[in-house]
């Protein structure tokens, strides 16, 4: 049968959650069931929502609180008939999240897509296996830097800025999210100077790099100007997807003729993900949701920086990134407060299918952004190596100033 399945996490002031989940399988379906005539109910057997299981959970008296009222809470499975939309995200969500998503004490906590469903999105059209063969790289997490401090400076800026990052052996640097159109670092250019620049540290150093340039501007001008960078020697398109949509993240992946990864920022999406009582959960949104619009890199919250997300949470949206399935996966990029002493922990967690992203823990460091690079790849070779970070230090000055710096988590990996 073709199918979505949708999780909820339901409160429920009346406590009886098989009548609420019962309520929202036919408000979402056919909307009425027993006043119906036997034949009217023959004829949309077929499109009614059916409740598969109800769970309920252990009071909580911080939500009650919150609330203001004492609710039972649980969890349900329903499951919809794919008869009833068509196979498209915006209808998927509309139809089991619409109107629901208005009541602000249900959470979508997680969707299930039957094969046939499935097939009707792209994934990614790189993976982790196709970014790997690009940068030549297979055997270690690999490491992100992030422009920063470039808004009102000028290309010979942006161009230092670039060259420093990779040559301290950074594999990916991108821009930051709030770098738009401008009269003084055009998108353009941007690629322009960019893929001069990391072709000249290639030829010098040997070493391989990739630049993801913010793709921006009005919705319907994305594709042309997505095909522009492609033409001018893009590698990578960093794309907002949350302020434009997940449909619009699918209309990129699948167009044969934007042929670079993709990669998957989340801002936007603490507005729709941050409720522990509704919303949607971030595994969904930044995990299984961005893999199947297409996404070939999805950036979330670590668990361990500036904007913590729940660890739970955090490894949920790498499994479902990585899990075996019909869709190539998504490269799980833990991102904001990272400094190379917590590389362990980064590994520990997310294994060496992850990207390790830094801005200010590579531009922060005592010896500039390449020093920061140097201190990230040194942290990664000497975890793998099995080597504490603090004893590798002794030898490698920049991660010695990186930990004097920022510190060290020493785990066993």
């Amino acid at each position: 049968m073709s199918e979505v399945i949708a999780t909820y996490l339901i409160h429920d002031a009346k406590h009886n959650l098989q009548k609420k989940a019962e309520g929202i399988a036919l408000g979402l379906t056919v909307g009425s069931w027993t006043d119906l005539p036997q034949l009217d109910q023959e004829q949309l057997r077929k499109h009614k929502g059916q409740v598969l299981e109800v769970k309920e959970l252990d009071s909580s008296e911080k939500v009650n609180t919150y609330l203001g009222k004492e609710v039972t809470r649980g969890t349900v499975k329903i499951s919809y008939p794919s008869l009833n939309f068509s196979h498209d995200l915006p209808a998927i969500l509309t139809t089991i999240f619409g109107k629901l998503s208005l009541d602000g004490e249900v959470k979508l906590v997680d969707i299930e897509f039957s094969s046939e469903l499935k097939q009707a999105f792209p994934g990614p059209k790189f993976g982790i296996r196709g970014i790997r063969e690009k940068l030549g790289v297979y055997d270690r997490p690999l490491v992100m830097s992030i422009f920063k401090g470039v808004i009102g400076r000028d290309l010979d800026y942006l161009k230092d800025q670039l060259r420093q990052q990779a040559l301290g052996g950074v594999d990916l640097i991108k821009d930051d999210e709030i770098l738009f159109e401008n009269l003084l670092t055009p998108f353009e250019e941007r690629i322009k100077v960019g893929r001069v620049v990391l072709d000249e540290v290639f030829e010098q150093t040997g070493h391989k790099a990739l630049y993801a340039v913010n793709l921006s501007g009005k919705t319907f001008e994305l594709k042309e100007k997505a095909k522009r960078a492609v033409e001018l020697g893009a590698d990578v398109l960093l794309f907002n997807v949350f302020a434009y949509g997940l449909d619009v993240l699918q209309s990129l992946a699948e167009d044969e003729e934007i042929r670079v990864p993709i990669m998957a920022h989340p801002a936007v999406s603490g507005a729709f993900t941050s409720s522990a009582l509704y919303g949607f959960s971030s595994s969904l949104l930044l995990g299984k949701l961005v893999r199947l619009a297409g996404a070939d890199f999805t950036l979330f919250p670590s668990p361990y920086g500036s904007v913590a997300l729940d660890r739970d949470e955090a490894l949920k949206i790498a499994e479902d990134s990585l899990s075996k399935d019909q869709h190539k996966q998504t490269f799980p990029v833990p991102s904001a407060g990272i400094h190379p002493g917590l590389v362990p922990l980064l590994v520990r967690d997310f294994g060496i299918d992850c990207v390790i992203n830094a801005g200010g823990g590579v531009h922060g460091h005592p010896n500039g952004a390449a020093g920061g690079g140097r201190a990230f790849r040194a942290a990664i070779d000497a975890t793998l190596d099995g080597k504490t970070l603090t004893n590798a230090s002794k030898d490698n000055e920049d991660l010695k100033l990186a930990i004097d710096l920022w510190g060290v988590s020493e785990v066993t990996v």
